[in-house]
């Protein structure tokens, strides 16, 4: 099936060069611009509803075009038919110049501030340092631990929004290039920061290029040469700011409205606050962010950066084998199995036995006849000579039941041990995934998705497929040669002389072996989780991958860490040759001496116990042979187990439910009324404070707004309310401490709006009701209130249309707006909203 999916994939179709895009490179400064021509465009070719219909843009040097539209309207579709990501039906895109984009959601990757600036281009400082200020980055850098050199995590946890934003914009800005697609850079800072950039960056380093910059920042249109505006994928309208607003469109109460934003938070600019985090010296592994910036951004909760996996030392315990083992089976299904290979063995030994006896009865029986013949031969009257009798069919028919209970009890044997790994395979998988999703929001921080994702697939791909064979394989072969051991002592003593000082010698090489293969395996564990995150980071952002034409630096950097990875699996299958030679020449000593030794006993030994003792001999040093290397590579693939067993183990939060005592009523919150008294909050027992007193109260109904500077605790709050980290000091929803309630019934009352939406693969319907709680019209009713419903109408499938991964086939605009329809089909008397007005006006 795995071979089946695999070529499955490699079958897939690869991305077409869209024969509509008209792209050079390569040209001289004043000749690049972008051309939009009567484009018509579609994600889905086989759909009959287009994402841009007829739209047309012409941007020369140094012009600036202006995008805006509400949620939907096909604002970075129109970006993407300039990236050549999206089909065109009709007309065509020309661009001539190196293109450069921001992507709407800014993508860094796990590296260095300066890592992610420069995204593999040649540092060049003073360039550096004017992009630096022209994005406003300088002070955020100057308070950082390494400063640029500090590692801002997976998928930046260490950084804000806003500075993720920023360092995506300088990055565009620091390759330099003739033409700029920016999709929203502005809306993830404050009114003082966006200005900043817009006159410093639109209007400054890019004077002289050819820009379509995407926004909701309406006050900036004034300076836009041209302003396109969006709606449904098609041009509501087009022209400069004067033209549109001759035309009817009113700018004046949206630009005043955002103006008296800018003006509120223009008070709060140039303001810093220097948070510091307790170790934040330390150098990029470990190391913590200080959450400092110029404006009031949305600030991330101060986190540690991922630390070296973890890797065990020395042997693995036999505490991960008795694990493994209960996991898969109890004590009574555990004795039948240990019962059932006595027995297989015990009647395997058993027909090889039968065949010498009748062997030797044949030999016999033939022997006399020969006997008898013979002396009649030579005249004499034979009376005393016996000729055994040898009943032919009573032989074959208990060898044939030997054989037959071989294979019957064979058969049980083999069905009950492969039930047993695969229950004990499936059983530690659903700890490990009951763990991780029982693990605080720190675990997630600090540990790089490919980490994760390491554990879930190779880790548990070797305890479903590797782990079963090969110990069923050694268990075999021990029982067999405990069987050898016996037949071949009886039958021949003399073969313990080479037998006992050759097996002291397979059990100091098998040692000596593992000793390295172990420390290797676990070397091949860790070097496989950097290929899964560059892998996961990769696919994030694509766009901005192929927009950057860098697909090859990366595939690059993909096949360094796949390389590492497999000189770690090189040398792991080198150590296993090593073994298997040595455990060659053993063998080959073993055989040889015992055939000398029937050689000389040939006047003591019938022909049956010889032919018994060569084959044993032969299959004893086969099965020796192959028990030491599958003990060995069991041992290897108990660390998949150990691994495992360490997600198993994690940290977790406090309880899902309540106890008798502390369980708040049914219809608990009644009012939604929020009071605190003497709050605090840490992110660690021997961390700073980052919440420090608060006394505050929330009545029933309120609209309360936060703000406050970055690192003043604004994401802080939300997760003290959702207890993501526990709260010191008292909170009170309607009288009730919710550090005393269950997890599930505490945050099932409290409805959140993120600042990333969160959107599940599946359809539209599971996304709005997961629980299947509510009716179709109460579900068109909330996408009505979000208005939304007009969207979903148009789309074939309605509220059955799948999301893809992650929501892509929906706007950032339109994932937010599915988000606050399902927040409102909650109907929780609390609802937490982190900042999303500014992608969703």
């Amino acid at each position: 099936m795995k071979y089946y999916f695999l070529q499955k994939f490699l079958l897939l179709d690869e991305l077409k060069k869209e024969s509509h895009l008209e792209r050079a490179d390569s040209v001289e400064p004043g000749d690049c611009y972008i051309s939009i021509n009567n484009i018509t465009g579609k994600w889905d070719p086989e759909s009959e509803q287009t994402t841009l219909k007829d739209i047309n843009a012409n941007v020369q040097r140094g012009k600036l075009l202006a995008v805006i539209g509400p949620v939907g309207a096909g604002k970075s579709s129109l970006l993407m038919s300039v990236l050549g990501e999206i089909p065109l039906v009709n007309g065509d895109v020309k661009v001539h110049g190196r293109i450069s984009y921001v992507a709407q959601q800014p993508w860094v990757f796990s590296a260095s501030v300066r890592q992610n600036i420069v995204f593999g281009n040649k540092y060049e400082q003073s360039k550096y340092n004017r992009i630096l200020k022209a994005c406003a980055l300088n002070k955020d850098i100057e308070l950082m631990p390494n400063g640029d050199a500090t590692l801002i995590g997976d998928r930046g946890v260490s950084l804000s929004g806003g500075q993720r934003a920023r360092v995506s914009l300088a990055r565009a800005l620091y390759i330099d290039a003739d033409v700029y697609l920016l999709d929203d850079p502005l809306s993830a800072v404050d009114a003082a920061v966006s200005r900043h950039l817009f006159e410093k960056v639109v209007l400054g380093v890019l004077k002289n290029k050819p820009v379509i910059l995407v926004t909701h920042q309406l006050q900036f249109l004034k300076e836009a040469d041209e302003i396109l505006i969006l709606k449904e994928g098609k041009c509501l309208g087009q022209g400069t700011f004067d033209e549109m607003s001759q035309s009817g469109i009113d700018f004046s109460s949206l630009l005043k409205r955002d103006k008296e934003e800018e003006e509120v938070k223009e008070e709060e600019h140039h303001q810093e606050v220097s948070y510091h985090i307790e170790n934040a010296k330390l150098a990029n592994i470990g190391s913590m962010m200080s959450l400092t910036s110029i404006g009031t951004e949305f600030e991330p909760d101060p986190v540690q950066l991922p630390e070296e996996e973890e890797r065990q030392e020395g042997t693995v315990g036999w505490k991960v084998y008795y694990e493994w083992l209960k996991n898969g089976c109890g004590p009574f299904k555990f004795i039948i199995l240990i019962l059932l290979n006595l027995l297989t063995q015990g009647l395997y030994v058993t027909s090889d036995w039968w065949l010498a006896l009748w062997s030797n009865k044949e030999e016999n029986k033939h022997a006399a006849i020969a006997l008898d013949k013979e002396l009649r031969f030579q005249g004499y009257n034979v009376t005393n000579v016996t000729i055994p009798f040898v009943d032919t069919h009573e032989n074959v028919y208990i060898f044939t039941g030997i054989i037959a209970a071989v294979f019957l009890f064979g058969l049980l044997r083999a069905l009950m041990f492969f039930k047993v790994a695969v229950d004990s395979s499936m059983n530690m998988h659903n700890k490990m995934f009951n763990s991780l999703l029982r693990s605080p929001i720190s675990f997630f921080d600090t540990n790089p998705v490919g980490r994760i994702l390491n554990r879930f697939s190779k880790d548990t791909g070797h305890m479903d497929d590797l782990l079963p064979i090969t110990l069923f394989d050694f268990i075999q072969c021990f029982l067999l040669i405990i069987g050898i051991v016996v037949v071949v002592g009886i039958v021949l003593p003399w073969v313990f002389i080479p037998l006992i000082p050759i097996g002291i010698l397979f059990v100091v090489v098998r040692r000596y072996y593992i000793m390295t293969s172990r420390h290797i395996k676990r070397l091949e564990g860790t070097t496989r989780s950097p290929v899964f995150s560059h892998l996961s980071a990769s696919l994030q952002g694509l766009h901005t991958i192929r927009a950057f034409g860098v697909q090859d630096k990366f595939q690059e950097e993909f096949d360094n860490h796949q390389n590492l990875h497999t000189e770690a699996w090189f040398l792991f299958l080198a150590t296993s040759r090593w073994l298997a030679v040595r455990l060659d020449w053993m063998c080959a000593v073993f055989v040889s001496i015992v055939a000398f030794l029937c050689v000389v006993l040939a006047d003591s030994l019938d022909a049956g116990r010889v032919g018994l003792t060569l084959t044993y001999a032969m299959t004893l040093m086969g099965m020796f042979q192959w028990a030491v290397r599958q003990s060995a590579e069991v041992e290897n693939q108990m660390i998949s187990v150990e691994r495992v067993m360490q997600y198993s183990k994690l940290p977790s939060e406090a309880d899902l439910t309540s106890d008798k005592d502390h369980k708040p009523p049914p219809d608990w919150p009644v009012h939604g009324k929020i009071t605190g008294d003497k709050v605090c909050l840490r992110y660690s027992s021997t961390g700073p404070m980052v919440l420090k007193y608060l006394k505050f109260s929330i009545e029933s109904k309120e609209k309360i707004g936060i703000v406050g500077r970055t690192g003043a605790g604004k994401s802080s709050l939300i997760a003290m309310l959702f207890r993501m980290i526990e709260p010191e000091g008292q909170v009170m929803i309607d009288g009730v401490n919710i550090v005393n309630i269950g997890l599930h019934e505490l945050r099932n009352k409290i409805s959140i709006i993120p600042q990333d939406p969160v959107l599940f693969t599946g359809p539209l319907r599971k996304n709005l009701d997961p629980f299947g709680e509510h009716a179709d019209s109460s579900l068109w009713s909330a996408l009505e209130e979000v208005q939304l419903k007009p969207a979903i109408e148009e789309l074939p499938s309605q509220l059955e249309t799948e999301v893809s991964e992650g929501g892509i086939n929906f706007s950032v605009g339109q994932r937010q707006l599915i988000c606050l329809a399902r927040a409102i089909l909650r109907r929780n008397k609390i609802l937490m909203i982190d900042v999303v007005i500014n992608r969703i006006k």
